[in-house]
């Protein structure tokens, strides 16, 4: 395990897109601009706001051009959204948009069944949008979904996965960000696959993407890591999902990642407790539990109140002998 002093880990927020696309009810357009501005000030090196994807298809995101201009924005802190299609480039360009993050999967059964289109198709009409934005110097990043696994055909070969590197990079897009789309990955397969594609392509900025649905979030990170990887897409609360995940649980949380990293020497520039504030007002917005742990029992430092009947325990312990009087 690579010791962590020293060592800057760029962090990337994706609750306000990846999160609230999977929530039930619509979040208002005000709660969404605040969520944003207080995510800003804490120290994110990205922020993923929201998608231009259909409002007919993503309700729940129907607003991103209105919150992408309200955002009071910070320098150095990238506001990126999902851009699916020629029509979300136009959107999302209209918008300032500071990066278009482009989507397709590795499986060619989960893109038919999330993009309703063949891996071919998708790459086509991304090698369109890719084109709008290098015109308007936009960067791009691409977000394979599936790298670790896919829930209808199982595995998913390395060389599948590089060849669709290898493509993108062609394009010369900025960065490529590797999805545990529905929580499949294991460790040992994230350092051999972060390792391959940093190997293969070391001009672009590689990104980590898991879900924890098999509660491997935490450890596939360190695995990620320990491979090279600097940037981690972290959702907080660890809200999110994947709808061929079926009850699964969503994104590694930020607070539960940037916890662990802080008390390894890492350098995330986040404050724990800060997150734990803001995820407060996160709960409030979606209305249930945050699937975090570190929400919920605070950093590993918290003191406690002992018993009520503390003294009189230790006052018989003494009695006993159990504790002995020091000088």
């Amino acid at each position: 395990m690579i010791e962590g002093k020293g060592i800057r880990i760029l962090v990337n927020e994706v609750a306000t897109r990846d999160g609230f696309q999977m929530e039930d009810h619509f979040i208002p357009t005000d709660d969404k601009v605040a969520l944003v501005d207080r995510l800003s000030a804490l120290g994110y090196a990205k922020i993923e706001v929201t998608s231009f994807t259909s409002p007919k298809a993503m309700p729940a995101l129907a607003d991103g051009e209105q919150v992408m201009r309200r955002i009071a924005r910070r320098p150095a802190l990238v506001y990126t959204a999902l851009v699916p299609n020629v029509r979300g480039a136009e959107r999302a360009l209209d918008s300032r948009v500071d990066e278009f993050n482009v989507v397709m999967s590795c499986s060619e059964s989960h893109n038919l069944a999330n993009l309703r289109m063949t891996r071919e198709q998708s790459f086509a009409q991304l090698v369109r949008v890719v084109s709008i934005a290098q015109a308007a110097r936009v960067p791009v990043n691409v977000s394979l979904s599936c790298t670790f696994g896919c829930p209808m055909e199982g595995e998913v070969s390395l060389s599948t996965v590089l060849d669709w590197v290898d493509r993108f990079a062609a394009l010369r897009v900025q960065g490529i960000t590797l999805c545990d789309t529905t929580g499949m990955a294991f460790p040992t397969q994230v350092q051999q696959v972060c390792a391959a594609a940093q190997e293969r392509c070391p001009e672009l900025e590689f990104t980590a993407h898991f879900h924890n649905t098999r509660a491997m979030g935490l450890v596939n990170t360190i695995a990620a890591i320990d491979a090279g990887i600097r940037r981690l897409d972290l959702a907080l609360g660890g809200i999110g999902g994947c709808p061929y995940a079926p009850g699964a649980t969503g994104n590694v949380a930020t607070e539960d990642v940037v916890h662990m990293l802080n008390c390894m020497g890492y350098d995330t520039g986040i404050d724990t407790e800060a997150l734990i504030d803001v995820a407060a007002v996160l709960q409030k917005l979606v209305q249930h539990e945050l699937p975090a742990q570190v929400s919920r029992a605070g950093t590993r430092l918290k003191r406690h109140e002992p018993p009520v009947d503390f003294s009189d325990i230790v006052a018989r312990a003494h009695a006993r002998g159990v504790i002995q009087e020091t000088s």
